[in-house]
């Protein structure tokens, strides 16, 4: 099955290039991969072009939803049979890459990476992150009855029904609890695997405390919404 790894990158002049290199050392021929550069300020747009990697280069920052959906419209024109999400910033392991893939060929919808299924030594993220995560966790057991352990982590993988739903619709911000809800509530699979994650080493998050909280009520906001309108279509 031809796949497609999509990294959105904004400002990451100082772990694209780490990030790109160690996808390319996966050296399977089935798996491509394509950097949305999100109006980076930075030398990031020089650093793909020095490198010759594959790039679509966005005139404007869209935002991690627009980022990330542009790649799902690159994989549906180019007709990937998977596509998988993977940052920019260096904190996702390219060594389970394999291992999402995997569980989407056996039949499953998406495929998270996540932090919470395996105690390890891996990054877990910051201790508000990880507060707001469970509160995302319960709110989407809540609404859907399934328990997912990782709702925010960006590590996933997904096939051609999700490429075609997520090139029509995506959310623009903290987009992950949100199109899990819409997932499930669509009859489709959605399956947590282990992985391990790497705490940031260069840059930072452009998400700061007031973002945190701004998004995590809109999230909150949203997913309710969206739970209670798939009902009602039903």
């Amino acid at each position: 099955m031809k796949s497609l790894i999509i990294i959105p990158a904004y400002n990451e002049e100082k772990n694209i290039k780490n990030t790109v290199s160690k996808i390319v050392e996966l050296n399977n021929p089935n798996i491509d991969y394509i950097v949305i550069n999100d109006g980076s300020t930075d030398k990031t747009l020089q650093i793909l072009i020095n490198n010759n990697y594959n790039f679509i280069d966005l005139p404007t920052n869209l935002g991690i939803g627009g980022a990330v959906q542009t790649g799902y419209k690159y994989a549906l024109y180019h007709n990937y049979d998977i596509a998988i999400q993977f940052d920019g910033d260096g904190q996702h392991n390219s060594e389970y890459i394999d291992n999402l893939i995997e569980e989407i060929e056996r039949g499953n919808d998406l495929v998270i990476g996540s932090r919470f299924i395996n105690k390890s030594n891996g990054f877990k993220s910051t201790k508000l992150r990880r507060f707001g995560s469970i509160i995302l966790s319960t709110l989407i057991k809540l609404c859907t009855k399934e328990k997912i352990t990782d709702s925010t982590s960006g590590f996933r993988a997904c096939n051609k029904k999700i490429i075609a739903l997520f090139s029509e619709d995506y959310p623009n911000d903290y987009p992950e609890p949100d199109t899990i809800v819409k997932i499930i509530k669509n009859k489709l699979t959605v399956k947590e695997i282990p992985v391990v994650m790497n705490e940031r080493k260069e840059g930072k998050s452009s998400i700061n405390v007031i973002k945190s909280i701004y998004y995590m009520i809109k999230v909150c906001l949203s997913i309710i919404i969206s739970s209670l309108s798939t009902k009602e279509e039903k």
